[in-house]
């Protein structure tokens, strides 16, 4: 982390980041680990949306891949970082916007200690903030941010490839925005909220047939050896417990509907 964004920012906020940093860049063989766990589905030349891109690990791994990654990031500070990180690469572009339904603009609440957990959504906040695994985050400021829509991204860059969302309760929020399937998404599931997950899912149908596969944590390992159907998505969804860890959902697109 540099001296500059310390001294640009709360003493909470600094802290927040460099975890964030050790978290997603400190651990060895991590940034490897991704690139070989994504090489089965990203393509040269590929078009890739980071939705809720945070310091870029995904973007990093994409960009290794030889794909072209645009990087969404709401956070001021964390898009700040992202400029200053891929900036002598060619491949990432960084858009400092939120996604959602409708474009427009919106109040970010922010948890400086924790920047991973900032969200749109109110209603999430409320929720998970009741739960042991947030028992310590405080969402303590907003900041009001752009938002822009999947759709609109694709009328500017083009059909995307593939697409990571994770927007901390407002997934469901953020494919509402788009029209046509794209072939390789992620989303990500928490076990306090398995109806956003499902209402996330229910969209991801509506837009075509696909098989399903699922990653807990970052651990960029499948669960399954075969993808499977929707059907198996939500009976993995509903067996979760308070205590399970978060991860994300996979598809990948059969045929459009």
């Amino acid at each position: 982390m540099g001296a500059g964004l310390t001294r640009a920012v709360p003493l909470d906020a600094a802290t927040g980041f460099a975890r964030s940093l050790l978290i997603y860049r400190g651990i060895p063989f991590r940034a490897g680990r991704l690139r070989r766990f994504y090489e089965p589905f990203i393509r040269t030349g590929d078009l890739c949306l980071d939705i809720g891109a945070h310091v870029g690990n995904r973007t990093a791994a994409w960009a290794a891949l030889g794909a072209r990654v645009v990087a969404l990031e709401p956070q001021p500070a964390l898009a700040a970082y992202l400029r200053r990180r891929f900036r002598r690469d060619p491949r990432v572009t960084v858009v400092e916007a939120a996604v959602g339904a409708v474009p427009g603009r919106a109040s970010l609440h922010l948890s400086p200690a924790a920047p991973t957990v900032a969200s749109l959504s109110s209603d999430w906040i409320g929720r998970v903030g009741r739960t042991d695994g947030f028992a310590a985050v405080r969402w303590t400021g907003t900041v009001e941010v752009e938002v822009t829509t999947l759709d609109a991204l694709a009328e500017r860059f083009g059909p995307a490839d593939a697409c990571k969302i994770d927007v901390e309760g407002f997934e469901a929020e953020v494919l509402a925005g788009l029209s046509q399937p794209i072939p390789f998404l992620s989303f990500e599931y928490l076990p306090a909220t398995i109806d956003l997950a499902l209402r996330a899912l229910d969209r991801v149908l509506a837009l075509g047939d696909w098989r399903f596969n699922v990653a807990v944590g970052e651990t960029a390992r499948f669960v399954w050896q075969e993808w499977r159907d929707a059907a198996a998505i939500r009976s993995f969804l509903a067996a979760l417990g308070p205590a399970d860890r978060s991860g994300d959902i996979y598809a990948l697109l059969e045929t459009p509907p």
